[in-house]
């Protein structure tokens, strides 16, 4: 029987021998392979893990120990250690999550999948700990990468403030984040990766000079006392040191021996230490180890013996993007990007390879991103950020206060955003177009195709006194949606055919296809409807009001929060405008969305053609006096929803 199948929790690892435990290392692996190929998923951040992990779950008790996973992408070993090995529907509604998840697990403490937030949960843990009395231990495991973020380091400022206070900080350093770690801090960590250390300079010398007559020994002692500046020289690790935090390491994070003595020496320490393990992303799988990109941080479906993909979904939405970012770097030369350690994600790598010193990449420092882009600006350049959209919202106080308030000709470009669903909760970019409409002069365009991306992003980089946003969705973009006409600054993608039209649909960036579905539907019920493209979905259009009054009914259909997004903005826009038109808003309603496909999320919400035309019918036959629940199941009678 294999050795996985008879772990069901932690206390089950206690029974196993040093060599059964290596047998259990490689069969994670080999299940980890197997199962994510099938599904999808973070891959190569869990190989590196394996033994890691395994160590973790034999020194601490959890879930009495409290072990928090920074981000989460790598908690899947964690997982089968703690009773769940279904992998079958990884991702997947109904089953489990890509992060750690309170519903699925008592051994889960926390859900954070946004990088560098472990050391504060852990440093609050801690203190709640102390204050009542608790004999429980924290540890938090925090990779190399994550440590580039503030907030990493504020917590560690905070932390080593109390001498006393019982927190293990593991730093799982493979060198990368994504892609590999930059920065003063990665050197640092390379700095100590690849000196002998103190101790062994230490004993060598020990032996030699306690061989010395007469001055040997004293002069033994003086080099000892001098501990911290010998150390400094020899395995420079003083900058935690200096912070006040007892510095473990570096340890081979795939001894399995190694690891569980540092840990035991950790835990018995009584105040906070740094544990520093080496790992290696992708191990034990060779294709993982020869992609230098990301060693298989995230894949999608793969083939296992070799790791390339089963399908290809064509051109997305990323790659159109970062094709005209290098058309753009060739014909300006004040064009520089920007990423936080996501430079392939975001699709700046073809233009960091051919303008590899027009590119920054600020690690896991979405703050500091656009600070710094604030300051390129005012130095001179256009600097184009791009990140996850739901990772714009970090750096919100900066995009208001730094960028937006100087003016400074900064373009955000924000990918995944709207309903992403796999990830979950933390990564569905759902709220950038809420958050973004309270900044003054700030412009957010929405491109609903791939023609729009380049477009759009094209008009974003010519403002040069003001922010300017660009959102996208994720995965494959779809065919060219063609205008037929254009009112003000706003593209028409249907025209009613007569002179009082019903009914305003107003759709925003890629859910065009989706409103031409639904005005079809409704014309089929009599209902004549206009589609219009907004394309900078802020500031509103001066065309928009008396376009509306015109119309019926407006509806607006967005993939962000209904909460002060497009349809609040525009339905504030008719106020002030004096018209008088009822305003029926579609969107994402305010709370966390489950991990699940894409289209399943948005059925889910009823954010589908059916759903909608089913409920613009009725508000028709409403204004017409007639009764509506007839009405409505005509405008969906013999439709079948939208399947993923």
């Amino acid at each position: 029987m294999p050795l996985l199948t008879r772990i069901r929790g932690p206390r089950d690892l206690d029974r196993l021998s040093l060599e059964e435990l290596n047998q259990l290392a490689e069969e994670i692996r080999t299940f980890l392979v197997e199962a994510v190929s099938k599904t999808g998923g973070h891959l190569g951040p869990n190989l590196g893990v394996v033994e890691l992990t395994i160590a973790l779950h034999r020194v601490f008790e959890s879930p009495k120990d409290k072990v928090l996973w920074d981000t989460g992408h790598q908690s899947y070993v964690h997982k089968l250690l703690t009773g769940r090995q279904d992998f079958s529907k990884l991702k997947m509604k109904g089953g489990l999550s890509g992060y750690p998840s309170q519903a699925e697990s008592e051994h889960d403490i926390i859900e954070n999948s946004h990088a560098s937030t472990v050391l504060g949960w852990a440093d609050g843990i801690a203190k709640a700990n102390e204050l009542l009395k608790r004999d429980s231990h924290v540890v938090a495991v925090i990779g190399d990468g994550a440590l580039t973020g503030g907030m990493a380091w504020e917590a560690l400022n905070n932390i080593a403030d109390a001498k006393d206070r019982p927190l293990v900080i593991v730093v799982n350093d493979n060198e990368r984040s994504y892609a590999p770690t930059i920065g003063g801090l990665a050197n640092h960590l390379a700095t100590l990766r690849t000196t002998d250390g103190y101790e062994r300079f230490l004993a060598r010398t020990k032996e030699v000079l306690e061989r010395t007559p007469v001055v040997g020994r004293p002069l033994y002692d003086t080099l000892h006392g001098a501990k911290k500046g010998l150390k400094d020289f020899i395995a420079p690790q003083g900058m935690f040191e200096d912070l006040g935090l007892k510095y473990v390491g570096p340890i081979d994070g795939h001894d399995l021996e190694a690891l569980e003595s540092a840990l035991a020496r950790a835990k018995r320490f009584g105040g906070p230490v740094i544990v520093h393990c080496l790992t290696e992303k992708g191990r034990g799988y060779q294709p993982a180890l020869q992609d230098e990109a990301d060693r298989f941080h995230a894949v999608g479906k793969i083939h296992p013996d070799t790791g390339l993909p089963i399908a290809s979904s064509g051109a997305d939405w990323t790659s159109v993007f970062g094709e005209e970012m290098v058309k753009l770097g060739e014909e300006r030369e004040d064009i520089v990007a920007i990423t936080a350690a996501m430079l392939q994600p975001v699709g700046l790598d073809r233009f960091a390879k051919r303008f590899p010193d027009r590119v920054y990449d600020v690690g896991i420092a979405e703050q500091h991103g656009a600070v710094s882009a604030a300051g390129l600006a005012t130095g001179g350049v256009h600097p184009v950020f791009a990140v996850y959209a739901t990772f714009l919202n970090r750096a919100f106080d900066q995009v208001l206060m730094d960028v937006a308030l100087h003016k400074c000709g900064v373009t955000f470009v924000l990918d995944r955003a709207g309903v992403t669903g796999t990830d979950g909760a933390s990564h569905n970019g759902m709220w950038d177009m809420s958050i973004l409409q309270v900044v003054p002069g700030l412009r957010l365009a929405a491109p609903r195709d791939a023609d729009q991306v380049r477009a759009q992003l094209r008009e974003a980089v010519a403002v040069d006194d003001a922010p300017t946003v660009v959102r996208f969705s994720k995965g494959a973009v779809g065919p060219a949606v063609p205008a037929v006409g254009r009112i003000g600054g706003m593209d028409v993608l249907r025209e009613p055919g007569t002179d009082r039209p019903d009914v305003l649909l107003v759709s925003v960036g890629a859910l065009a296809p989706m409103c031409l579905e639904i005005a079809g539907l409704l014309d089929k019920q009599g209902i004549s409807t206009t589609v219009v493209d907004p394309r900078w979905v802020k500031p509103v259009d001066e065309a928009m009001a008396p376009l509306a009054e015109r119309h019926r009914v407006v509806v607006t259909v967005e993939d962000n929060s209904r909460v002060g997004g497009v349809g609040s903005a525009i339905a504030q826009a008719l106020r002030d405008a004096g018209v008088d038109v009822p305003l029926r808003d579609f969107g994402i309603p305010p709370r966390f969305l489950d991990h699940a496909s894409r289209a399943e999320v948005m059925a889910e919400i009823g954010l589908t053609a059916p759903d909608i035309a089913r409920q613009v019918t009725g508000l028709v036959a409403k204004l017409d006096g007639l009764p509506t629940e007839r009405s409505a199941a005509d405008a969906v009678d013999s439709v079948e929803p939208a399947r993923d």
